[in-house]
């Protein structure tokens, strides 16, 4: 039997796009002599369609795009991810589902059992699981067909009173068959390998697992597809972040032809508890995942240009040369924005960078506007001490201006802000903080360097200065970050554990950090809450990211 894995990048909502791609996979694969091919999961609206699917039409849509796809399950098998109705007299209005097309009909079914509600996933506000599970036959073989869940094992989870694969191998299936939206972090490349590795080891049964690949918002699908033979080793791996179509041969005695490209052995168990901080393991990956995010976020919003402010430090100059990688770089506008307190070298710097990266840039000296602002208040201000409300009233204006020639020239702003700086409250709502997508906003300080030196593997893009200097916000005379936030060296261990890790305050303290660093860094991160509510969509890359996937209430008190 030859099967057919479609790895395709989908837009939500965008119907006539997806049902174009998904019947040219299934053309290809027919031409090829292919006897099945297997898609992700929501495969027709995209995923996660989130609140569109409480509209009527958005499931009719979904609908009438399956029955135009089934025209083309003649002499394939099909299947395909999809909502449907919920006949039944009880729960949800919907299923996740994945259809089984072939001769022109829909031979069978299959509705999702675990549905995740934990972190970015909230599929039980839409979602009924499924009340009943049987195989498909399909030429001479049984199939087992899954919907994401249990390649995350989320059926050893005691919440979880029904594991789909338990009751599928009932039926003694032949192959295990799973679609999936899986998103990427920089966790997740060797788990993803780990938990498949340790179904087929519990199944002894041959899997085909197909991921969704694109960024929707901020949310990044890096694709990576497997296949995996009865003896758990690894027969086809897809490429990350990239579009694919491949098939395997698998043979009547259930063995895959083919070499093996990683002999279970060699695939290490899941590691349950993960302490990565240093994303430098997998630089290459995050990298792919914020130009993926970049690049995708503006071609399904039919945006082309990008405007941000370029300001000789390391957050602006790793966040211009990521965009010009994924938007090209006559698409990027840097705008160099001096003001009294800013050096002349990070000005110089910021220029090297444009010239290195080919990209447009403007210098705009905000000293006449900063200068009209302190005279416009200064009736209010009274002779006041200068203040973060004069640090604050700079970063405002930059917000300003970018702003105005993004709305003039049709451009999107990308913020610059860092992990570290967003969980400590170190950024100015409606200044820096502005912006329509956060490209940053979930890399710590120390993983921004690491970018850094990414991009400069080759060649100096970014200037050696801008990655030896100690960083600065220049709003005041010989300001530093140090300043206000402790070491990065020692701050994102210490969020690291607090964001990604959920530890306690007492946990952290009892891991060795200092008691008053950890009350002072929680205090930050909880208070600050108010401002995070207010950010941009932020690419998500690690664990857990700040926005939909991490929700923390703006009033609360958490400290012990």
């Amino acid at each position: 039997m030859k099967i057919f894995i479609a790895q395709q990048n989908y837009h939500i909502g965008n119907f006539a796009h997806n049902t174009e791609k998904i019947i040219e996979a299934i053309k290809v694969a027919k031409a090829a002599g292919g006897d099945l091919i297997l898609f992700s999961e929501m495969t027709v609206c995209g995923y996660p369609a989130r609140d569109f699917v409480e509209f009527e039409d958005f499931i009719e849509k979904c609908t009438e795009a399956v029955n135009i796809i089934k025209e083309h399950a003649d002499t394939i098998g099909v299947l395909i991810g999809s909502p449907v109705k919920n006949n039944h007299q009880r729960g949800k209005d919907l299923f996740n589902a994945a259809y089984f097309l072939y001769e022109k009909e829909v031979k069978a079914i299959v509705h999702k059992t675990l549905l995740p509600t934990y972190d970015v996933f909230d599929e039980y506000r839409y979602f009924e699981p499924a009340y009943e599970w049987n195989i498909i036959p399909f030429k001479g073989k049984k199939l087992a067909v899954t919907i994401c869940e249990d390649i995350w094992n989320l059926g050893d989870n005691p919440l979880y009173r029904v594991c789909p694969m338990d009751e599928l191998m009932k039926f003694n299936p032949d192959i295990m068959l799973n679609l999936s939206a899986s998103p990427f972090d920089y966790t997740h490349d060797e788990d993803r390998k780990a938990v498949i590795k340790a179904n087929v080891q519990k199944y002894k049964i041959p899997l085909f697992y197909c991921n969704a690949v694109g960024s929707q918002t901020e949310i990044v699908f890096d694709g990576a597809s497997l296949v995996f033979d009865k003896e758990a080793n690894l027969m086809k791996a897809f490429p990350m972040f990239e579009e694919a179509l491949d098939f395997v041969e698998l043979n009547d005695n259930g063995s895959i032809t083919g070499p093996i490209l990683e002999p279970a052995s060699r695939i290490p168990e899941k590691e349950l508890n993960p302490t990565k901080l240093e994303a430098e393991l997998n630089i290459e990956q995050v990298y792919s995942a914020l130009v993926s995010g970049i690049r995708d976020y503006f071609n399904k919003m039919g945006f082309t240009k990008a405007i941000l402010g370029s300001s000789g430090g390391i957050d602006s100059a790793v966040t211009l040369a990521i965009a010009c990688d994924a938007l090209g770089a006559e698409n990027v506008r840097a705008i160099l924005m001096p003001s009294p307190y800013s050096t002349e070298h990070s000005v110089n710097d910021a220029v090297m960078l444009s010239k290195n990266l080919n990209n447009p840039y403007d210098i705009i000296k905000i000293d006449t506007v900063y200068q009209s602002f302190l005279q416009t208040l200064d009736p209010l201000f009274n002779g006041l001490p200068f203040s973060l409300a004069e640090e604050n009233i700079q970063s405002r204006s930059r917000g300003n201006l970018l702003m105005a020639i993004a709305n003039k020239f049709g451009y999107v702003l990308l913020n610059t802000s860092n992990k570290s700086e967003l969980a400590t409250g170190y950024g100015t709502l409606y200044g820096d903080m502005a912006g329509g997508l956060g490209v940053l906003g979930d890399c710590y300080k120390l993983q921004v360097y690491a970018l850094a030196k990414y991009i400069n593997r080759n060649k100096e893009i970014i200037p050696v200065n801008i990655i030896d200097k100690a960083p600065s916000a220049e709003l005041r005379p010989n300001q530093k970050d140090s300043d206000s936030l402790p070491d990065y060296e020692v701050l994102d261990k210490l969020l690291y554990q607090y964001i990604e890790k959920r530890q306690s305050p007492a946990n952290i303290k009892a891991q060795g950090f200092d008691t008053a660093l950890v009350d002072r860094t929680i205090k930050m991160v909880n208070n600050n809450e108010y401002k995070r509510n207010q950010f941009c969509p932020i690419i998500r890359i690690s664990p857990k990211a700040f926005g939909v996937g991490r929700r923390m209430p703006i009033v609360g008190k958490y400290l012990s």
